[in-house]
């Protein structure tokens, strides 16, 4: 087989598998077809892609008018809704640890496991070492006006 430097064969583009393809990519693949009236495996052969990715993004273009990815994700947290309560034990104890604040919500009656608890205060960048780094600085400022 005729191979080109970039490793693609027959002047194809290599084949992208398991990759994200751009939306730049995806939009070319989709005009191709829409305005050139090229059909879908003919698209997909021209680009390098599955023909299977041409017709989804086809038909999401034709529903939505857009070829963009939806957008991923899990589930939400059961801690957020706490979040308040969570602010509030920070404040009066900011130099709870992770743990600790895990004990004090149990206290309450809420249950997290510690990785739970370890993920919503990195998420909202209220890691103990943060805290106590805030509290320092707010600290000296309060020493600093009082000179």
């Amino acid at each position: 087989m005729d191979e080109s430097m970039d490793g693609s064969t027959d002047g194809l583009p290599e084949r992208r598998r398991g990759r994200a393809v751009s939306e730049d990519l995806r939009a070319a693949a989709v005009a191709a077809v829409l305005r050139e009236g090229m059909s879908n495996r003919a698209a997909a052969r021209r680009f390098g892609l599955a023909r299977s990715s041409v017709d989804g993004w086809v038909k999401r273009f034709r529903e939505r008018g857009h070829v963009r990815s939806d957008p991923k994700g899990g589930r939400a947290s059961r801690i957020e809704p706490h979040r308040e309560r969570i602010l509030r034990i920070l404040a009066a104890r900011p130099g709870l640890s992770m743990y600790g604040l895990r004990d004090a919500l149990a206290a309450e009656g809420l249950e997290f496991h510690p990785t739970t608890v370890q993920r919503f205060l990195r998420r909202h960048r209220l890691e103990r070492e943060r805290r106590l780094a805030r509290q320092r600085r707010e600290r000296g400022r309060k020493r600093w006006t009082e000179r």
